[in-house]
């Protein structure tokens, strides 16, 4: 499979690349793995501990929360340093969605920060961490954490097993504000938060604030050159890296499916129409 789509990577220069890979004569079928806007009777269970499930089976597409996938078990919204609940909150809300329609939608706030404050729908202990993912989901986040120097927050990340000791790799998107506080777009792979393998800077594409948009996410796990981790926003692309994916051959471990976090504050968003694909759908 050939992947002619150019590439902006910042550092010292601007290099323009593809990724490349041997031409295949059938390439892989994409199969949906899962699918929901929350419609019918999706609900949030109460509380266990930091953790909170969503539950029910969406009346729109069929699929059933939690959202298991690749061997994963016990996929729910983790609340992390949420101050008893107060810092962070999470409801499944109707409001106006990205077609103009009364749609229902995952909601989250972050008022305040306690130093790790955050609220991440989490894919929990994947088995098969090694496969090739796609996932799109809409999102709305608000203006009003935005437009502050030198902030930042972030809506998408996974971790390999591993990371947290040192040795693993994390994926993640981040929106940052520069010193003037305008936001732009940053794609990264690291083996710690100060140690980036790869980062690339979009300033191009303007981030859209208190409306919808239609956000993209895809990788092949490989250790080698041809691995890729591309993302998507609006159709336009944010980033494409061409190269390994991981560190220490380790597999993914959980995914972030949603995220809430970062110091600019306080800052909120909506998710809806969340889909997961085994390749990128054609």
């Amino acid at each position: 499979m050939q992947y002619p789509t150019p590439v902006f990577l910042f550092g010292v220069m601007l290099f323009v690349v593809s990724c490349g890979a041997p031409m295949e004569a059938t390439p892989p079928a994409s199969v949906l793995l899962f699918s929901s806007g929350f419609e019918g009777d999706v609900y949030l269970a109460d509380p266990v501990e930091d953790y909170q499930i969503i539950l029910g089976t969406d009346s729109v597409t069929g699929f059933t929360w939690p959202a298991n996938i690749l061997g994963a078990a016990g996929s729910a919204l983790h609340y992390i340093g949420d101050d008893g609940f107060k810092a962070v909150e999470s409801e499944i809300q109707t409001v106006t969605g990205h077609n103009g329609e009364p749609t229902r939608a995952l909601y989250n706030i972050e008022r305040y920060n306690t130093g790790v404050t955050q609220c991440p729908y989490e894919i929990l202990d994947i088995t098969d961490g090694t496969s090739d993912l796609y996932i799109r989901f809409w999102i709305k986040i608000d203006s009003l954490s935005n437009f502050q120097p030198d902030m930042w927050r972030t809506f998408f990340e996974w971790k390999t097993v591993g990371y947290a000791a040192g040795d693993g790799f994390r994926l993640i998107s981040f929106i940052y504000c520069d010193q003037t506080g305008d936001p732009y777009w940053h794609w990264q792979g690291d083996a710690t938060p100060e140690n980036p393998v790869w980062e690339i800077d979009n300033r191009s594409v303007p981030v859209p604030l208190n409306e919808w948009f239609l956000t993209e996410f895809y990788w092949h796990w490989s250790e080698g050159d041809d691995g890729r981790a591309l993302w998507k926003v609006n159709g336009q692309i944010i980033g494409e890296h061409c190269g390994p994916t991981t560190r220490n051959s380790k597999p993914i471990d959980f995914i972030m499916l949603t995220q809430i976090y970062g110091d600019s504050n306080p800052k909120y968003q909506w998710i809806d129409d969340i889909e997961i694909w085994s390749e990128i759908p054609l």
